[in-house]
């Protein structure tokens, strides 16, 4: 199993609440983070549709958070009603900070 990237970061923001109707235009377009930012998509209830740059579309569930890696171009879609929020993280040591 892999190891949690998250386990060396440290939460620093997050977005607001999300649902179906609300999920800015920006965000179901091909975007990236800063470097060193990571993202944990985080479903709250229904489904995500998340986009990665040439990977498979996948499915985000409460019950399955997914990663944001930095600089990866995504995009997310609502898969019928859907309510999430997305976590940024970076590394502990400010001097890591882009």
């Amino acid at each position: 199993m892999p190891q949690d990237p998250f386990a060396t970061l440290e939460k620093y923001s997050e977005s607001p609440l999300f649902d179906q109707d609300s999920i800015p235009e920006a965000l179901q377009r091909d975007h990236n983070t800063k470097p060193g930012v990571w993202g944990k998509i985080c479903v709250s209830e229904g489904e995500l549709i998340y986009l990665r740059d040439d990977r498979p579309a996948m499915i985000v569930t409460p019950e399955a958070p997914s990663i944001i890696y930095p600089q990866e171009l995504h995009s997310v879609h609502p898969r019928g009603r859907v309510t999430f929020k997305v976590e940024f993280y970076r590394s502990k040591n400010p001097g890591d900070w882009a």
